[in-house]
């Protein structure tokens, strides 16, 4: 009987570690992909990080490490498959969270000057290491800033998602982190070639080359205002 009540009770500390545990990935999730909750509803969301719990549970102490395979994992969903821009969502809020913790970048105001003073031929922009671009077939940065709370963002609203949704509006999100904030904007027309140039080490010239429809004018001043562009470098020879 001694026996037998024992195993009960480990039986129950069982359910309830696991129960507790579940709940932490729950709110784990929810802390990493609070737009997908949204969209979702939190009793579809709880499902959810239960699946992936099971399917990909944690391989580290730090549950905020936690969920990158959720983008491919919602992919894969025949539940979830009517709603065919999660994926890309989560892909999007997985970047976002990433770029929470990335190091810190130091911006050289004064080598600004060099763009005036400079051949465009040897010049070289220095893009944070933060920033990547996010292709979509849907309007995905409309979706996730219309489900924004901040108030210094432009957000749009559900009515225009939805009829960017209907209309099939392919838009390319870029995330970065400005300072010690993650950001997401729609990409410029063109922005996302232009900025996969520098990302190799081009100088401004070739990727202007490379780019012929992308508004650099317009670019310039919000790319320095919100982190995106850190600093002017000559390329050596």
């Amino acid at each position: 009987a001694i026996a037998g009540s024992t195993l009960a009770q480990n039986d129950r500390g069982f359910l309830v570690y696991r129960a507790n545990g579940l709940e932490m990935a729950r709110k784990a999730l929810a802390g990493t992909y609070p737009v997908m909750q949204q969209l979702i509803g939190d009793d579809s969301f709880s499902a959810l990080a239960a699946a992936l719990w099971q399917a990909h549970p944690p391989q580290r102490g730090d549950l905020a490490q936690w969920g990158g395979e959720l983008a491919e994992f919602v992919r894969q969903s025949p539940q979830l498959a009517e709603e065919a821009y999660l994926p890309d969502v989560a892909r999007a809020e997985w970047a976002l969270h990433q770029r929470a913790t990335a190091p810190d970048e130091t911006r050289n105001q004064a080598s600004f000057r060099l763009l005036i003073t400079s051949d465009p031929a040897v010049v070289k922009l220095c893009i944070t290491k933060t920033c990547e671009c996010v292709p979509s077939a849907w309007p995905l940065p409309a979706i996730w800033l219309a489900h924004q709370s901040a108030t210094d963002l432009e957000r749009p609203g559900f009515e225009q998602v939805g009829e960017l949704l209907r209309q099939r509006v392919a838009q390319t999100a870029l995330i970065w982190r400005d300072g010690h904030r993650p950001r997401l904007r729609e990409a410029f027309s063109g922005e996302a070639g232009f900025l996969a140039v520098l990302q190799q080490g081009e100088s401004l010239d070739v990727a202007l080359q490379g780019a012929p429809d992308f508004d650099f004018a317009a670019w310039l001043p919000q790319a320095v205002q919100t982190g995106l562009l850190l600093g002017i470098e000559i390329l050596p020879g």
